[in-house]
């Protein structure tokens, strides 16, 4: 009897442990950089997500889909309810003016283990 109550009690700890996870949210998931001169290349933005689980959430790698694109992030654990903060630069010297669009895939141990950031704009010919 007792192995079988300790048995239950081992079980549902690891039920409940098992539902116990982290979760990213993002402020946003495209950032539109607009208009702006090929004689300054360079833009960057920020995204700010916050983990809303209950368990730390850790970034395992954010990549970019080219290497124009740049993107830096929080590497320390994100503890529940605080927010950390992806920030992307895209350099288009080089490249040919007009519109791209690029993404970068973040992968975390949450809940969502894979979430894809866009970054787009529009970069205008020098006269």
């Amino acid at each position: 009897m007792k192995k079988f109550v300790f048995m239950f009690i081992l079980f549902v700890a690891s039920v409940c442990s098992a539902n116990a996870q982290a979760e990213i949210k993002f402020d946003k998931l495209t950032h539109n950089f607009g208009k702006f001169p090929e004689s300054s290349p360079k833009v960057t933005c920020v995204f700010t997500f916050t983990n809303v689980g209950d368990q730390p959430l850790v970034i395992n790698q954010a990549v970019a889909s080219c290497g124009c694109t740049v993107p830096e992030y929080t590497k320390a654990p994100i503890k529940p309810g605080e927010s950390g903060q992806i920030k992307v630069t895209y350099n288009g010297a080089g490249k040919f003016p007009g519109h791209f669009k690029k993404s970068i895939t973040v992968r975390t141990n949450g809940k969502v283990e894979m979430t894809r950031l866009y970054v787009e704009g529009d970069m205008e010919e020098k006269k």
